[in-house]
């Protein structure tokens, strides 16, 4: 195996000039490189490349394109993950008073077994987890300020206060193991059907974590996929052969759609707006390519917004409209 070996700024430059990229404030280029890391900024070169066996830049590619890209994907990762954040705190809060309401707000009560799915498969998933959540009451009991407060003054942790300290994946797993009924009771409050639901929650996972650690954001695809719904259809997603829509499935856009689903009608709408200033910023500072390419790596439709306009009071039913006339 041939080592990777330490390049030095100047030697970095080198080979971004050798695969044909146009570099003419080298000492700019070269402040960016030490301050951003020539590795992460690189992977901001394939749309800028002839094709994925020919490794050489398209003609007239500059730095300042790709690092556009590079400050491009920071900036849609923040909003993204700003918006993530709420969605999670309404998951924590949504479920914690669903539980609490029906088994108790002292972790003896709401941390039974019990209280939890009776499919046999599932029953050392259900133990592990209880197992997890006492563990982090244990840890945060006197480190966390309110759940330390509910410990000193009333020896316990509500989960409405337990949930804080729960990472997003194991609020995603508490999920998967509750009752059936408990399941529903909330996806309704979504709108959301269960199966569905249930894919959505380790997406929103994975791209929080994502975004959390500063990973490629906007060409980035999950393993998991969803299903399709009225919005791919309302925006005309086009098909396949197999009849599987090409875009929103596993890709950027799909967690736009998630999130589309799981916002209010004005935070969605706010996120949106906040998109498309992003891309059109990005748009004009791209010259050697369209902003279509970017967008198809992202699985942006070109009339991307409308989402941002459709009222979750009106969704299924212009839907259904459509489909009768």
């Amino acid at each position: 195996m041939i080592d990777k070996q330490f390049k030095n700024l100047e030697e970095q430059i080198e080979i971004l000039k050798y695969k044909g990229m146009k570099i003419e404030d080298e000492s700019y280029a070269k402040k960016i490189l030490l301050r951003e890391n020539y590795f992460f900024l690189s992977g901001y070169r394939y749309p800028f490349m002839r094709s994925i066996y020919d490794k050489h830049f398209l003609d007239g590619v500059t730095f300042e394109e790709m690092y556009s890209l590079f400050l491009f994907d920071r900036a849609i990762r923040n909003v993204f993950f700003k918006n993530l954040l709420i969605i999670e705190n309404n998951l924590k809060s949504i479920f914690s008073y669903q539980l609490s309401k029906k088994y108790g707000y002292k972790e003896k009560n709401y941390l039974r077994s019990r209280n939890f799915t009776t499919d046999k498969t599932k029953q050392k998933q259900v133990n592990d987890l209880i197992k997890k959540m006492k563990r982090q009451i244990r840890i945060n009991g006197s480190q966390h300020t309110a759940t330390a407060h509910y410990m000193t003054n009333y020896g316990y942790v509500p989960l409405w206060i337990l949930v804080k300290v729960l990472s997003f994946g194991i609020v995603g797993e508490l999920f998967s193991i509750m009752k059936y009924d408990d399941q529903v009771s909330i996806c309704r409050i979504y709108n959301i059907p269960v199966d569905e639901f249930s894919t959505y929650l380790p997406i929103l996972s994975n791209y929080r974590n994502l975004c959390a650690h500063e990973d490629i954001l906007y060409e980035n695809r999950t393993q998991k996929k969803i299903k399709g719904t009225f919005y791919h259809e309302i925006l005309g997603i086009k098909k396949n052969d197999e009849g599987d829509y090409v875009s929103g499935i596993n890709d950027l856009f799909s967690l736009l759609i998630i999130m589309k689903r799981m916002l209010d009608y004005d935070e969605f709408k706010d996120m949106c707006l906040e998109l498309n200033k992003r891309i059109e910023n990005l748009k004009y500072n791209l010259h050697s390519i369209k902003i279509d390419v970017i967008l198809d790596r992202m699985g942006f439709p070109s009339n991307y917004m409308e989402l941002a306009n459709v009222k979750a009071n009106i969704e299924r039913r212009d839907v259904n409209e459509t489909r009768e006339n």
